[in-house]
């Protein structure tokens, strides 16, 4: 190892490593940084040279860490995490800011909060855009790898550098087609009609189903769509049954009729997720009071 005085390292170093440690690849973590893969091995020879250990040796056709890689990660990150918060810089002034915010959330939570939330920003942040990508099933590298800089899911990852805050709780409901049918009588009745379910494009499917399964039951279901959007133009002018979040009643399905669901299953809770770094950064906290502040209008 070489002595104090010989350490050259700066943030874009260390983020560079960073990536690396993260892709397991010098070419994602270029692309990942926005820069050509030889700045990128470059900065890994300088790395190597002042940290006096190879970083990464060859496995295959790809990289894989040393253990000192894989030991001093963890503290890199920290350390990068504590030099952000020294450039936070004056109070978050929301008129002033001009930023691009990216939230991860599924179409149910995206028509649910976010729209509320878009006219916050013009009204209170105009220099504020947004962007909305899809969650599917979150993960923590969604936070950790800044795909996203918040998430929104009933599904928080199990992991110690993601915050996490309740927003507001929903219960599955069934909606039908008036026009078409009534609604179910009880759970024979309900098991024993054709169904419009979801199967996510991750291949999950809704936790409904895997509960009936575990009691031996099972919905027949001739179609299937990959989000909650996709509901009201298959169960319009059907005998179908879609069971779906109660709160879409106000939303996408509110031409269908609403019944309970005559299954015992529990209501659930839609969480914001973000990560540790964020958690006094100014801006962040504004967004995430907003959205806060949005969800408990719901509620009351």
């Amino acid at each position: 190892m070489n002595s104090i005085d010989d350490f050259n390292l700066d943030t874009r170093a260390l983020s560079v490593f960073l990536a690396v440690l993260d892709e397991r690849s010098v070419s994602a973590a270029a692309v990942r940084l926005g820069v050509s893969q030889s700045a990128v091995s470059h900065t890994l020879d300088r790395l190597r040279h002042t940290l006096g250990d190879p970083l990464f040796v060859k496995a295959g056709r790809g990289i894989t860490p040393t253990r000192y890689a894989i030991q001093t990660g963890p503290h890199i990150r920290h350390l990068l995490d504590e030099l952000r918060g020294l450039s936070l810089g004056p109070p978050f002034t929301p008129e002033r800011a001009e930023f691009t915010f990216t939230i991860a959330a599924n179409d149910y939570q995206r028509d649910l909060l976010l729209p509320a939330f878009a006219r916050v920003l013009r009204e209170q942040a105009p220099g504020i855009e947004l962007h909305i990508i899809p969650s599917g099933i979150p993960t923590p590298d969604m936070l950790r790898k800044d795909l996203c800089d918040l998430i929104i899911s009933p599904h928080p990852p199990p992991a110690n550098d993601i915050m996490q805050q309740r927003l507001l709780d929903d219960r599955m409901t069934v909606f039908h087609d008036a026009s078409q049918r009534e609604a179910p009588l009880d759970l024979e009745d309900y098991l024993h009609s054709r169904h419009i379910s979801i199967i996510f494009n991750t291949g999950a499917r809704l936790g409904l189903d895997e509960s009936l399964e575990a009691q031996g039951m099972r919905r027949d279901a001739p179609v299937t769509v990959s989000n909650f959007s996709g509901l009201p133009a298959f169960l319009r002018g059907t005998a179908l049954l879609a069971t779906a979040p109660a709160r879409l009643h106000g939303g996408i399905l509110r031409e269908f009729a609403a019944s309970l669901l005559p299954v015992p299953i529990k209501p659930f809770t839609l969480f914001m997720l973000w990560h540790q770094r964020h958690q006094k950064d100014p801006g962040h906290r504004w967004i995430r009071q907003q959205l806060l502040t949005i969800a408990n209008k719901m509620d009351a």
